[in-house]
């Protein structure tokens, strides 16, 4: 049988679904292929960071998720004694948000089927090919039957051994496990006082961290078995003898939901774009879970991709637009791994690793160090290359934070809340400007600043993009002011043929 959609997302993780629901909303026909029946019961990743707290957000969503979790306004890096202080961040979400991946995966699918997205669950990709006009996809449907699809572009969020990235013989450059830990969501009769832990010592590394209101995920890094291989299964004897001799209690561990193995294997897609067809999440890149960023990057791949596409297939995005997605994402990525290796190597049980870890350890309780590190870990540092063409300035390429506007009627707004429909935004700080700009997918507001802030103080026009980072600003000062505005405005506006 064969089926048209205009994209085509092979892996219904919280990266494919988050994906889905940015193209649905654009109105692009769009279809999820997962191989699973059901979502498995058990999360890997269990945060969400500030600035993918920021994007839900953007998209009105953002309580939803916040109802279901718990807010803890520090991080860790590396399992430091010193914590990550997100509460003086400068972010509408200055904590990171305790959420199962099960339950956000359910957030972010029911999401997306309510905005139209068709959901093949049992369903295996067995061939995804491109011809330069169009992407055909084969898949085996949950009762058996072959079905074809032909869409305008495939994405493969279908994790780290990636069907499609393995058929559009995208290389997968990184280096294999060296390091092994475990983890256990379990009952702790006699839990941690705060219910959070973390602790290295000679003895080896425990993180304890709440999941409900008896269970608790467990991550043990012991000297005695960091080459243990990942198929060994992990069993509750191990965890309990590893907590005992490591923290001096098995805090009455008992009745294991899940219990895995995992390692620091990193790797990066070389590239992610084939022609039509795309990479994201895990498929894209992979690393040790260290600080809970990795879930939170894929969501990040999944917000700059989507409107992207979505303006390709409705035929308003400049030539350039889609191999941004590549040359925006890819940094960032490498910039994760990089990162996570840091954490990786100082997590050294020997007696010179354990000086280096407190030494590490003090300096994060200098404010500055402090809030530069929990600027990458919470990714709210993250800015693209600015746009050369348009003059320089220093919000180019940066996001924006949500902040509150005093419209040009006198009523306030949030600057989010102009975001969500995925549209870009033209915000006019000036009364002057010119409200009339008409072009279709953008929106046009003239507002004040409600409180005074120094990094928009001689701003005139700021192009703010559906994901929330500047395209360009324009300062007041600037010479030929309107004309560089027009500039901008047709440089992110071009209109193409549909794709």
């Amino acid at each position: 049988m064969m089926m048209k959609y205009e994209a085509v997302i092979i892996g219904g993780g919280p990266v494919g679904f988050m994906l889905a629901s940015e193209l649905a909303m654009a109105g692009v026909g769009t279809c999820v292929i997962e191989r699973l029946e059901k979502p498995v019961p058990h999360s890997k990743a269990l945060t969400l960071h500030p600035r993918t707290l920021e994007l839900l957000e953007m998209r009105g969503i953002l309580e939803r998720f916040v109802s279901k979790g718990s807010k803890i306004p520090t991080g860790h890096f590396s399992m430091l004694d010193t914590r990550l202080d997100f509460s003086g961040l400068d972010t509408s979400c200055p904590y990171t948000l305790l959420l199962p991946q099960s339950k956000t995966e359910k957030l972010l699918e029911d999401h997306a089927r309510s905005l139209g997205t068709e959901v093949f669950r049992g369903a295996e990709a067995l061939a995804v090919t491109e011809n330069g006009e169009a992407v055909q996809t084969i898949f085996k449907d949950r009762d058996g039957s072959v079905r074809t699809i032909t869409s305008k572009f495939a994405v493969g969020a279908d994790g780290a051994g990636s069907t499609v990235r393995k058929q559009a013989k995208i290389e997968f450059p990184g280096t294999d496990s060296t390091v092994t830990a475990a983890l256990g969501d379990v009952v702790l009769l006699s839990p941690p006082p705060s219910g959070v832990l973390s602790l290295c010592t000679k003895e080896g590394g425990v993180m304890i961290v709440p999941l409900s209101s008896d269970r608790y995920r467990v991550v043990v890094i012991s000297p005695y078995r960091t080459q243990m291989p990942k198929d060994v299964p992990v069993t509750e004897k191990e965890l309990r003898a590893d907590l005992l001799r490591i923290c001096g209690t098995d805090f009455g561990l008992t009745d294991p939901s899940w219990m895995s193995r995992f390692g620091n294997a990193a790797r990066q897609a070389k590239r992610y774009r084939d022609g039509r067809i795309f990479l994201a999440g895990d498929a894209a890149h992979i690393h040790f879970p260290a600080g809970g960023q990795g879930l939170n990057v894929g969501l990040q791949d999944a917000m700059n991709l989507g409107w992207k596409l979505a303006a390709a297939i409705k035929g308003s995005a400049p030539s350039w637009l889609l191999d941004s997605y590549h040359d925006e994402r890819h940094p960032a990525a490498e910039g994760l791994l990089r990162n996570t290796e840091a954490q990786t190597n100082l997590i050294d049980f020997t007696q010179a690793g354990l000086h280096l870890r407190s030494m590490m350890s003090e300096l994060l309780a200098f404010p500055d160090v402090n809030r530069y590190v929990a600027g990458q870990i919470s990714a709210l540092d993250v800015r693209y290359e600015a746009d050369r063409t348009m003059p320089p300035n220093r919000l180019n390429g940066a996001r924006l934070p949500d902040m509150k506007l005093i419209l040009s009627d006198g009523n306030s707004e949030r600057l989010y809340s102009f975001l969500q429909n995925g549209t870009f935004v033209l915000l006019s700080l000036r009364q002057e400007a010119d409200d009339h700009i008409e072009v279709k997918g953008l929106r046009t507001v003239t507002a004040s600043l409600a409180e005074p802030n120094e990094k928009l103080r001689d701003v005139h026009t700021i192009l703010i993009r559906p994901d929330g980072h500047v395209a360009w600003a324009v300062d007041a000062s600037a010479p030929d002011c309107s004309e560089v505005i027009q500039k901008g405005i047709s440089r992110w506006f071009s209109v193409t043929s549909r794709v």
